[in-house]
């Protein structure tokens, strides 16, 4: 089930972040980005979050900020579909392209997007705290 982040998930939120990524965002990170204008905050899983997406659509881009799958539950689905809820959700908010970065070395996020219509644009050399480049992935909506 994809929904609108709860109010009340973000510390939830903070931890699963934390375990996806070397440095995790805090529940009040997650929380500001989430009530900006323009962000869509969506999560999957009801009560037991199994991921989440947060998107930021400004004039007719779409820049995902971050999408987080729960370790247990990867390979079933749950990244798709948020990704792909929330491309549509840009999509009625006016994008028309969407775009990414993503560590060169995170094979399995680059096959995602590779097999959802992101093509690389681009590449931001050590870009991480780990030394990894960023990729610079786009995608036309509507495609």
């Amino acid at each position: 089930m994809i929904s609108q982040i709860r109010k009340d998930a973000f510390g939830d939120l903070a931890d699963l972040h934390a375990r996806c990524f070397p440095r995790g965002w805090s529940s009040m990170e997650l929380a500001r980005l989430a009530a900006e204008s323009g962000v869509i905050a969506l999560s999957a899983g009801g009560r037991r979050v199994s991921g989440f997406i947060l998107v930021r659509v400004a004039l007719d881009e779409a820049e995902i900020l971050t999408l987080a799958t729960d370790p247990a539950r990867r390979r079933e689905g749950v990244a798709r579909g948020l990704l792909c809820a929330a491309l549509k959700a840009a999509g009625r908010l006016g994008a028309r392209t969407a775009f990414l970065e993503v560590s060169d070395t995170n094979v399995a996020a680059i096959a995602l997007y590779q097999s959802t219509g992101f093509v690389q644009g681009g590449r931001r050399r050590a870009y991480y705290s780990d030394g990894s480049d960023a990729l610079v992935m786009e995608k036309t909506l509507g495609e």
